[in-house]
């Protein structure tokens, strides 16, 4: 027995421990798929979220324009003459009406206009030079409108060897002579703008594109008072005869998602409305209308195309509306339509 325990105190034994843990490999993999699993959960919970806003934001849009087309039938039912004596209907467009009624209760007639978009005014700036004698330099202004154009003005401004009443600067727009600048009051190479004149060209700006020449008078070129020179001079440009500076300013209507209501009340007496106190309201914000807002129909239903016509003869009147919160996604455009008969209208 003693034998048997040394051979066993003296025998070396050999365990084996299960191995626990997960190679290099198998840990980034491991990681990847979570990742790959976490980046789903998320993506979908995003898209889930972004959905369910756009549909809730297109509801409320859904909403405003209801009421905002309820508004108008109202208003527009009850067209009546202006408290100036003004006939009902003032303008008949496919995206703007301007009409009188009573919209407040109080008795007198305001004068209402629903259109789709704003007034907006920019002002453009451009300059150029002659570097020689007896010279010319031209501007052209271009990709200026993006809607319907209210008015347009220029106003011109030079300076240069110009103190002289045979030393002035002839405009030239689009071809046309536009008269003299300079001809008297202006001094010669003052280093500031003189001789300002602004001139009306809401038909030459009609096509989107303005062309301008200026050219420097030199009746007697052998004569320094009677040539416009270039004896003024620019650090940084050198020597010139003449600068001309345009600014051409831009009111246009511009075209925008929102439709606008606008109330004037009538003021003094005999009444008038002025428009610098026409208050403007978003009846809503999400309108896409390609196709007309307004249609105009005669007593016995015939859509009137014809612009005249559509202030005498208009008895019912078509409102159309396109809403969508965003045109890039989905769901469908919804659609408002209304017809509304102008009741003072229906006899005449």
């Amino acid at each position: 027995m003693k034998n048997q325990k040394s051979k066993i105190k003296n025998q070396k034994f050999s365990v084996k421990l299960p191995t626990a843990g997960f190679t290099l490999i198998e840990t980034l993999i491991s990681i990847f798929v979570f990742l790959l699993l976490f980046g789903g959960v998320i993506s979908m919970i995003l898209n889930f979220y972004q959905t369910h806003t756009f549909q809730w934001q297109q509801s409320l849009a859904i909403a405003q324009a209801k009421r905002g087309v309820e508004l108008m039938v109202k208003e527009i039912r009850e067209a009546r003459e202006g408290e100036n004596g003004t006939y009902p209907i003032e303008k008949a467009g496919d995206k703007e009406f301007i009409f009188y009624s009573d919209v407040d209760g109080d008795g007198k007639t305001e004068r209402v206009r629903y259109f789709l978009g704003e007034i907006q005014t920019e002002t453009f700036v451009k300059e150029c030079r002659s570097p020689v004698n007896d010279g010319s330099c031209l501007v052209s202004f271009s990709d200026f409108l993006k809607g319907n154009l209210v008015s347009a003005q220029l106003k011109i401004s030079v300076q240069g060897d110009l103190n002289s009443s045979q030393e002035y600067v002839t405009i030239y727009i689009d071809g046309q002579n536009f008269g003299n600048v300079c001809e008297t009051g202006c001094n010669q190479c003052p280093g500031n703008w003189e001789g300002v004149t602004t001139t009306n060209i809401f038909s030459l700006v009609q096509d989107g594109v303005l062309n301008i020449e200026a050219k420097g008078s030199c009746p007697n070129p052998s004569s320094e008072s009677k040539c416009v020179n270039k004896i003024c001079k620019e650090e940084t440009q050198g020597e010139f005869s003449f600068k001309a500076k345009f600014e051409l300013t831009i009111t246009q209507e511009v075209q925008t998602p929102q439709l606008k209501r606008g109330i004037i009340k009538p003021v003094g007496s005999p009444a008038t409305y002025p428009p610098e106190q026409e208050k403007i309201t978003v009846i809503t914000s999400y309108v896409r209308n390609a196709p007309p807002i307004f249609e105009y129909y005669d007593e016995n239903g015939n859509k009137i195309e014809d612009y005249p016509a559509r202030l005498k003869d208009t008895k019912i009147m078509k409102v159309f509306l396109v809403v969508n919160v965003d045109p890039n996604k989905p769901p469908v455009e919804y659609q408002l339509q209304s017809f509304v008969q102008l009741r003072n209208l229906k006899g005449e």
